[in-house]
């Protein structure tokens, strides 16, 4: 097994050796409206969240403005929109990012955000961030990634549809570029992600191939995948987050609601706290639950020198006795003295 050493991200060590980081991605679900994405933020850090994401980019960064075929989005969630007029709708004004840092520090919670260029780069480093996100749709895009790299923070990988040769050319752009550490988070690029397609085995071959600190974007619905992966050993669980999934978010149908949040956040802990050592130590808890186990005990009246019998001794509850394995060399053999019926057979009674 790879040994990894932990990672820092604002004060908070992240490692599979501690419950698992948890960031409320705000995306598209401020629905155009600053109050709103300011809410998204409170409301996760009532919900117990330790970070709240945000994304970088103009419709421009993203792609042109153009009505050709492949510009065009056909099924899935976004059906028939242009990816132009898609990221109109969907992003984060630039000029609201000010705001929303500050938001994140008077509520006390993390703020940081996935650039989609160069640029992004530049302008989120006023706010200094405490770490990037590299989309997954981004993980081939190395200049952008040795960009984000080159300023000294941590850099969170987002996998899905990459490859093994990709993942490995952009942690090398990472570690090549001036980044402390390094996050793998395992992910499938669906909206929503099939739960049964999630593949979490791939986290255990992540973290040995890589050498990396492993977390989960999970786009699945619900938080089930989370709570798996949490017993898997990941460091980060990135959520979608929106207030009301009935407000017709871009991103909702896929995203989670306060409550969700909340018991993402308790049954990570959960999860995470039922691991325990791996040894095969006795539970506190199971003390006072050992007298129900099987002993050895007389059933009956026993004489000084009568024969132990199957007629006089049993295998029965409670657990003060011997251990059943001894009866077989037990039987046959004499009473050392009398013994009333209902005691629990030691060796001391044993000729």
């Amino acid at each position: 097994m790879v040994t990894i050493g932990g990672i820092t991200i604002d004060g908070r060590s992240l490692s599979s050796e501690l419950p698992p980081y948890i960031v409320a991605e705000l995306c598209a679900n401020h629905n155009g409206s600053l109050e709103r994405a300011l809410s998204i933020i409170e409301a996760a850090k009532a919900a117990g969240a330790d970070a709240v994401k945000l994304q970088t980019y103009t419709p421009d960064t993203m792609t042109i403005d153009s009505s050709n075929p492949e510009f065009l989005l056909k099924g899935g969630l976004w059906d028939g929109y242009r990816l132009y007029e898609l990221y109109q709708k969907a992003y984060t004004p630039w000029e609201w990012h000010e705001a929303l840092f500050a938001k994140g520090r008077e509520v006390g919670i993390t703020v940081f955000s996935t650039p989609f260029d160069e640029t992004a780069v530049d302008f989120l480093e006023q706010f200094s961030p405490p770490a990037y996100k590299i989309a997954s749709f981004e993980l081939i895009d190395i200049p952008l990634i040795q960009k984000a790299a080159s300023t000294g923070k941590p850099i969170i990988l987002s996998t899905g549809n990459g490859s093994e040769l990709e993942i490995l050319s952009a942690l090398d752009a990472c570690r090549g570029s001036g980044a402390p550490d390094v996050i793998l988070l395992h992910c499938v690029s669906a909206y929503p992600a099939p739960a049964e397609e999630s593949n979490l085995r791939a986290i255990f071959y992540l973290r040995e191939r890589f050498g990396t600190q492993i977390g989960l974007s999970d786009h699945t619905l619900g938080t089930a995948v989370s709570i798996a992966a949490t017993a898997l050993g990941v460091c980060m669980i990135e959520k979608h987050f929106t207030l009301d999934k009935a407000q017709e978010d871009i991103d909702g149908p896929f995203s989670i609601e306060p409550h969700e949040l909340s018991r993402l956040v308790q049954d990570t802990k959960i999860a995470w706290s039922c691991l325990g050592s791996g040894r095969l130590d006795r539970a506190p808890s199971e003390g006072a639950m050992k007298q129900f186990r099987r002993s050895l005990y007389t059933v009956a009246d026993i004489a000084e020198g009568e024969v132990f019998s199957r007629d006089n001794i049993r295998s029965i509850r409670p657990g003060n006795g011997l251990s059943p394995a001894h009866l077989p060399e037990i039987i046959g053999r004499r009473a050392k003295k009398s013994i009333m019926r209902g005691t629990p057979l030691a060796w001391e009674l044993v000729l």
